[in-house]
């Protein structure tokens, strides 16, 4: 399908996608039945925000053009905003109002055969980037992040180099990684000691725990994450 530039789209973005999409349905380009694209690749195409792309998709849905399954999405959010981290954990936070300060506890190379062998991987090296985010005026723990890169020459002297501008995302974009779509587990767990001691809380702390695995379009593994969040800021919001 063709590639819209944003700026044929500048104004009534919703309205614009619905009525494009809409053509494309009446025309028979979209044949009956047909699935659409997926959100991250409609992101891609009309260069827009997932939100846009979901209030075009609603308008759509209102004139009883397309229907959507039930578990529509699960989205965490930080102090009741959703936290859309597309362009990144550190972004997204900033945008849903977390006054965080992020302190990075490891980046290095490591190995980790049983993490590669639950991945389907048959290299067990992977790039290791630990980072813990407290509030910047009191210091109370918001979250702590462990991400398992794994290995491809693009990003072997990361450890040496550092993030470029002090983000993973914009550092895998760099070295030619797209997130697409990933699956995400979601659970309570205690804080180890380990984990307690770096965001100064008691051992045995619960906080919501997020495991993700992070796919290309290809369905290459670009990033395995484990989040342990706050959950006096945190939660998971459901749409269905």
């Amino acid at each position: 399908m063709r590639r819209l530039a944003s700026a044929s789209i500048a104004s009534g973005k919703p309205e614009k996608i619905a009525q494009i999409l809409e053509d494309e349905i009446r025309s028979g380009r979209l044949a009956h039945g047909a699935q659409l694209q997926s959100e991250n690749e409609l992101v891609r195409r009309f260069a827009v925000s997932r939100s846009t792309i979901r209030k075009g998709l609603s308008e759509l849905s209102r004139r009883g053009l397309i229907t959507t399954s039930v578990g529509i999405g699960s989205f965490v959010t930080f102090d009741g905003n959703v936290v859309a981290d597309e362009a990144g954990w550190t972004e997204a936070l900033e945008k849903a109002g977390a006054n965080a300060v992020t302190r990075t506890l490891r980046l290095e190379i490591i190995s980790d055969p049983s993490l590669a062998e639950t991945l389907g991987l048959e290299s067990a090296e992977f790039i290791a980037l630990d980072r813990a985010r407290t509030n910047a005026d009191d210091g109370h723990a918001i979250s702590i992040e462990h991400s398992r890169i794994p290995m491809i020459p693009e990003i072997e002297n990361l450890p040496v180099r550092g993030l470029r501008d002090g983000s993973l995302h914009a550092t895998l974009r760099e070295a030619g990684l797209f997130p697409d779509h990933g699956e995400e587990w979601i659970d309570v767990v205690a804080l180890n000691a380990e984990d307690a001691a770096i965001l100064s809380c008691e051992p045995g702390t619960m906080f919501l725990r997020t495991r993700r695995v992070i796919r290309t379009r290809e369905g290459q593994v670009m990033e395995h994450i484990t989040s342990l969040l706050n959950p006096s800021h945190f939660a998971l919001h459901r749409e269905f």
